[in-house]
């Protein structure tokens, strides 16, 4: 009996070491889109755990040392980096924060990991008519899984593009998976479009024009023409400044 004990010991540990695991389950990248070039990105990864793994989640998760890479090997995943970032620009504001556990019973646990940055040169913007202004999606910023024909997202992920308030899409390929169009090419009103997994990106086009409003216009040129003569102007109040104390002078003191 003794004997069997000692077999089943080393057994049982193996067993529980075999069904532990954690993973990332899903990958929800969402672009904000505004009136700049820059564009404010949230990635969250959801990630699936056994309830003998929860433990160890949660000392790296107290661990300030951590990095991405070593978080991308803690949980055995390619899908812990910015999936937006242009050739051209860079990233700013980076944060990173693994969330607590969300969802638990006695095998399995859940946990949210969010990633949210500024990324620079997403977008390009041409003025093509009074108060119009025709933003246009750089391509060349999306990375996610290279596939023979170029980019496609994940099986396990989904990108979200995120407009104003107030601007409308022109152009847009492949379509998204949500919205429907109201009819070929509209979207009417729609400030929120995605794309699910699989899909291909590497002819991915994505446009939309914002029209300014008269009153904006207005703002924007006296804006635009404040900040191109600062200078002066700060040297026509230091003159009138002087002139004033010089005067106020004469009249006490003269």
């Amino acid at each position: 009996m003794r004997k069997i004990l000692i077999w089943l010991v080393p057994l049982c540990l193996l067993s529980t070491n075999i069904f532990a695991y954690i993973n990332v389950a899903y990958l929800n990248t969402t672009v904000i889109l505004n009136k700049s070039t820059t564009a404010e990105v949230v990635e969250t990864l959801l990630v699936n755990m056994s309830n003998s793994s929860v433990g160890q989640y949660l000392q790296d998760r107290q661990s300030i040392n951590l990095t991405l890479e070593d978080w991308s090997y803690v949980l055995h995943t390619n899908l812990l980096i910015q999936h937006i970032t242009s050739p051209t620009g860079s990233i700013s504001d980076f944060t990173f924060l693994p969330g607590p556990i969300i969802d638990r019973n006695s095998r399995t646990a859940q946990a949210l990991l969010t990633m949210r940055y500024y990324a620079s040169n997403v977008t390009t913007v041409k003025n093509i008519g009074p108060r119009k202004f025709d933003y246009t999606f750089n391509s060349a910023a999306l990375d996610f899984e290279h596939v023979a024909s170029g980019d496609a997202l994940p099986q396990n992920a989904r990108l979200n593009i995120i407009i104003p308030a107030g601007t409308h899409v022109i152009s847009v390929y492949p379509e998204p998976d949500y919205p429907y169009p109201s009819f070929v090419g509209n979207y009417g009103n729609t400030t929120t479009f995605s794309w699910y997994q699989g899909e291909p990106l590497s002819e991915f086009r994505f446009s939309y024009l914002e029209t300014e409003s008269l009153q904006d216009e207005v703002i924007n040129y006296f804006t635009d023409m404040y900040a191109g003569y600062t200078q002066q102007i700060y040297l026509i109040i230091t003159m009138l400044a002087g002139i004033l104390a010089v005067y106020i002078y004469v009249k006490v003191f003269a």
